[in-house]
């Protein structure tokens, strides 16, 4: 029997559990007895419930098991004599095996798995059928537990009010494990590089060529894992340069949108504007790799700029500060828009103009607002990586040339993982210690915005 099959039987049961349960708590407000703690549509998916979630639970194991099963079973077949002894060999003829008995492989390289195919199929079927038969038994089983249970008094909403708790902190739980496991696995990799490396070196060290370090008794001497190029590149382009774009733009575009633009002006005006946060990266890239760097390296060729290059800082900078606009003007426009009208009011009273309002009244009293989106964005620009590998190069310059090519974290770490490469190596390892550090950074950014958002919030809520 096929999973979707079971699936559908079993969610056949929990309706038909569903019904049987609402119908008994009704015959119980129809009976004129006492009012029934729980509505009947709540008595009815306790019921279902009860039939769906064990087997479920059940199926899910029993898919876990059932491959080793069969394989067991198939092997005490006698077409399995024929196999080589336990190794590579026997695993790749069972991996066939499997493969054919699936349907993702047509044919067979070894003859054993076309000999061995007939035995696991039959043995695939019989546990299917088993672990489907055993499913409904238990759907059966729980539907009918929770059915004898059900009473005027009976609390059912209770029970679903709880079960819908526990899947809510389930889920908030695989968030946190998740980024608990992010954690725990850059860390343990980061030990691994820095036991190779000095911390201070990959710190404050001035040289970033990795590629240079190729047999371990170059890596302690050659100085090659010195990230402060890596750092600074990705300050100057995401800190920097994108912020001197998104800081004016994206404040000035919330205050004409909050205090300037008529209703059905801002109506349209404002999705045109939040549409830039759902461009791709990507196309952010190809528009800073094929339009705008070569226009700056031209403009810095004809007046005589030196150094110059077709992959510069300045234009992955611009490209990232129009991407992340949106987030400046965002924030700063539900700040502006909290901001009390008595204020408002207050300094227009006193013979202050609608500009001198807004300059002395209004963005300071939105400031708190304001500079949690920016140090929201700047988190955001920091990991930005298509934008950098695509217009900014690859080179680890030390430099405060904006024309020149620079590179990132994110790109060095792109371009650490990229291909086949060994996990037991320094070169390897040091795309985790700068993940690391990025990992830090961003979110010191996030707690320090998250903060300032609050406190601003306290203010004025």
């Amino acid at each position: 029997m096929s999973t979707l099959a079971v699936l559908l039987t079993l969610l056949g049961l929990g309706l038909v559990g569903w019904l049987a349960g609402r119908g008994r708590a009704l015959h119980f407000a129809a009976a004129g007895r006492s009012r029934p703690h729980s509505r009947p549509g709540q008595h009815g998916w306790y019921v279902a419930l009860w039939a769906m979630l064990p087997a479920l639970i059940f199926l899910a194991v029993w898919a876990s098991i059932a491959p080793g099963l069969t394989t067991e079973t198939a092997l005490d077949s006698p077409a399995a004599s024929a196999l080589p002894a336990p190794g590579m060999e026997r695993n790749a003829i069972l991996a066939e095996t499997r493969a054919l008995a699936n349907g993702t492989l047509a044919a067979a390289f070894h003859p054993e798995a076309d000999a061995l195919l007939p035995a696991y199929r039959a043995a695939q079927i019989r546990y299917g059928i088993a672990g489907a038969l055993l499913a409904i038994v238990i759907a059966f089983a729980g539907g009918a537990f929770a059915y004898t249970r059900l009473a005027p008094d009976f609390r059912a909403r209770t029970r679903i009010e709880r079960l819908v708790m526990a899947v809510l902190l389930l889920a908030s739980l695989i968030a946190i494990l998740t980024t608990a496991g992010i954690v725990a696995s850059l860390l343990f990799e980061s030990l691994r590089f820095f036991s190779s490396v000095s911390p201070l070196e990959f710190l404050f060290g001035l040289n970033w060529s990795p590629q240079t370090a190729i047999r371990a008794d170059q890596v302690g001497s050659s100085g090659a894992f010195g990230a402060v190029p890596l750092f600074w590149g990705t300050i100057f382009i995401g800190a920097i340069i994108a912020m001197i774009v998104a800081i004016p733009l994206g404040l000035m575009s919330a205050i004409y949108l909050t205090q300037y633009a008529r209703p059905a002006t801002r109506k349209w005006m404002k999705p045109l504007l939040e549409m830039l946060a759902g461009v791709p990266t990507v196309v952010y890239g190809y528009f800073a790799a094929l339009t705008v760097a070569p226009a700056l390296r031209n403009f810095a060729a004809s007046v005589g700029i030196p150094g110059a290059s077709s992959e510069s800082a300045l234009a992955a900078g611009l490209v990232m500060g129009v991407m992340i606009i949106p987030f400046v003007s965002s924030m700063a426009d539900d700040s502006i828009a909290a901001v009390p009208q008595s204020m408002r009011d207050g300094s227009l009273a006193l013979g202050a103009t609608s500009s001198e309002t807004i300059r002395q009244v209004i963005v300071p009293a939105a400031l708190p607002g304001v500079v949690g989106g920016v140090l929201l964005a700047v988190s955001r620009a920091i990991g930005e990586t298509m934008i950098v590998v695509m217009a900014a190069g690859l080179a680890a310059n030390l430099t405060l040339n904006p024309f020149a090519s620079v590179t990132t974290v994110t790109t060095q770490i792109v371009q650490l993982l990229t291909g086949d490469q060994e996990f037991d190596s320094p070169k390897t390892l040091a795309a985790f210690a700068l993940g690391l550090v990025l990992f830090l950074v961003t979110l010191a950014l996030n707690i320090v915005a998250l903060r300032v958002v609050k406190k601003y919030r306290e203010a004025y809520e």
